[in-house]
C-alpha cells in the first residue's frame, strides 16, 4: 500500500465513525437503547476518576517519593509533571477499558444494534452456534487481556511523560493512536465475532488494514475525550465499527460490499453502494 492509499484510508476510517453516527441519528430509539449500559459504566468510572483527581496531589507526592529532599522549586515542578502523567495515564486506561467494560455489560444492547445495522445493509450473519456461557467467558477473557495490555501501555506512557518536551507533545499523540487502535478492535468485535473472526484473527485483519483502523480509532478516541462523549457517541461508534467490519475487515466472511460489487446477483435489492438506510 502506497503513502497516498494509507492517507486515504485514515480519512476513510474516520468516515466510518461519521457514517455510524449518521445511522444512529436516523434511528434515535437505538441510540437511547445503547445509552443504558454506557451510563451505568460511566457512573462507576466517573466516581473513580473524580476520586483520583481530588487526591491527585497526594498521588503525585507518593509516586515521586524520591524528590522529598530536593529543592522546593524542583520538587514542585516534578510533582506537577507527575500529576499530569498520572492523570493522563489514568484517562488513557479509562477510555480503553471503558469500551471493553461497556461492551461486556451491555452485550445484549450492542448486539441488537449490530444486527439492526447489518439488516439495514442487506442482512446480518446468522448468530454463531456457541453456548452463551462460552460467549460470556470469551468476552471476560478478552476484556481482562485488553485491560492488561492497556495497563502496560499506561505505565510506559506514564514514564515517558517525564521526558521534557516529548512527554507533553509526542507521547499524547502516540497514546491516542494506540488507544484508538484498541478501541477499534473492541468496537468491531461483535460484528466480527458473528462472522467467526475471533481475537487473534481480528487483530491480524486490523494489522492488514492499520491506517483504516487507526483513522476510525483516533477519531473515536478524540470524540470520547469530550465530556460525556464516550456515553453519547458509544452507540454511533458501535454502528460505525459494524459498517467497517462488514465492508472492509470481514467482507470475505459474509456476502458484503466487495462480493456484491464483483457478483451483482448476490446483492440485495435494497442495498446501494455508499447508502446507509
Amino acid at each position: 500500500m502506497d503513502h497516498q492509499s494509507r492517507f486515504k484510508d485514515l480519512f476513510n476510517g474516520a468516515g466510518y465513525l461519521l457514517r455510524g453516527i449518521g445511522w444512529i441519528a436516523r434511528h434515535p430509539l437505538q441510540w437511547l437503547f445503547g445509552l443504558i449500559p454506557a451510563l451505568i459504566v460511566l457512573a462507576v468510572y466517573g466516581t473513580a476518576l473524580g476520586f483520583l483527581a481530588f487526591h491527585l496531589d497526594d498521588v503525585a507526592a507518593w509516586v515521586t517519593w524520591f524528590a522529598d529532599d530536593w529543592s522546593e522549586t524542583v520538587r514542585k515542578a516534578t510533582r506537577v509533571i507527575a500529576g499530569i502523567a498520572v492523570l493522563g495515564a489514568s484517562l488513557f486506561l479509562a477510555i480503553l477499558t471503558f469500551t471493553a467494560v461497556t461492551l461486556l455489560v451491555g452485550d445484549p444492547f450492542y448486539e441488537a444494534i449490530v444486527v439492526r445495522v447489518e439488516d439495514s445493509q442487506g442482512g446480518a450473519p446468522p448468530e454463531p452456534d456457541v453456548p452463551l456461557m462460552t460467549q460470556i467467558g470469551r468476552a471476560i477473557k478478552d476484556a481482562l487481556l485488553l485491560g492488561l495490555v492497556a495497563l502496560c501501555f499506561a505505565v510506559v506512557f506514564f514514564a515517558c511523560g517525564f521526558i521534557p518536551g516529548i512527554g507533553q507533545t509526542v507521547v499524547p499523540v502516540v497514546a491516542a493512536c494506540v488507544s484508538g487502535y484498541f478501541l477499534a478492535g473492541e468496537l468491531s468485535s461483535v460484528a466480527l465475532e458473528r462472522r467467526g473472526i475471533l481475537r487473534k484473527e481480528r487483530f491480524a485483519r486490523m494489522k492488514a488494514n492499520r491506517p483504516l483502523v487507526i483513522g476510525f480509532g483516533v477519531a473515536t478516541f478524540a470524540l470520547f475525550l469530550v465530556p460525556l462523549g464516550a456515553v453519547l457517541a458509544m452507540p454511533g461508534a458501535v454502528a460505525g465499527a459494524t459498517l467497517m467490519a462488514r465492508e472492509r475487515l470481514g467482507a470475505d466472511k459474509w456476502p458484503g460490499v466487495e462480493q456484491w460489487r464483483e457478483a451483482p446477483e448476490l446483492r440485495p435489492e435494497q442495498w446501494q453502494p455508499g447508502h446507509d438506510r
